[in-house]
């Protein structure tokens, strides 16, 4: 896992519960990095999953809830660095449909040995995508908040019904109707 998503997850931990957390949540967690990241290193998931249960164990908000809100944070990210992918798109069911075959290729250029999700598009209209995720990682609630963030980037509004395929949130389809 890219050490950016690492960076981002301790400077959003530290702007919302305090430096203090960054460090207990750390501290707390078998880290072979010992907690020190770049945002070009690779790291292990198992970091970032001791990393967030860790979080909710201390804030007692759950693991699926801190990941949505993460992906939303990480969304002011991508619209930060990444304003001209973002400016090739028009409309949401466009950007996110394209995640497999143009938003992720771009992504590999940048960091050819990242570990991405995959998203296989079932179906897509002018108002509907229903696609599915997989990963051996259940970060599905990042994906949430990044599509959520999606919508609210091009003043638009959705429903978003995400469906486990697999129990451990591995595989999982989105349904998203926008309004």
């Amino acid at each position: 896992m890219k050490g950016i998503i690492f960076t981002e997850f301790l400077d959003l931990v530290e702007d919302t519960f305090g430096l203090e957390m960054v460090d207990q949540i750390i501290s707390e967690s078998e880290l072979p990095s010992e907690g020190a990241y770049t945002a070009i290193g690779t790291y292990s998931f198992s970091e970032m999953l001791q990393l967030i249960q860790n979080l909710s164990k201390h804030t007692k908000i759950p693991v699926d809830d801190l990941l949505l809100t993460y992906g939303e944070h990480f969304f002011s990210v991508i619209e930060t660095n990444y304003a001209g992918l973002l400016a090739t798109y028009n409309d949401p069911i466009e950007m996110l449909s394209s995640i497999e075959n143009h938003i992720h290729v771009e992504v590999q250029k940048i960091y050819p040995d990242a570990e991405l999700p995959t998203f296989i598009v079932q179906e897509k209209t002018a108002t509907t995508l229903i696609m599915v995720y997989k990963s051996n990682r259940a970060m599905h609630h990042f994906g949430l908040g990044l599509m959520n963030k999606t919508f609210e980037h091009f003043n638009s509004s959705a429903e978003i019904i995400l469906e486990k395929i697999k129990d451990d949130g591995t595989e999982v389809k989105f349904i998203i109707t926008k309004h």
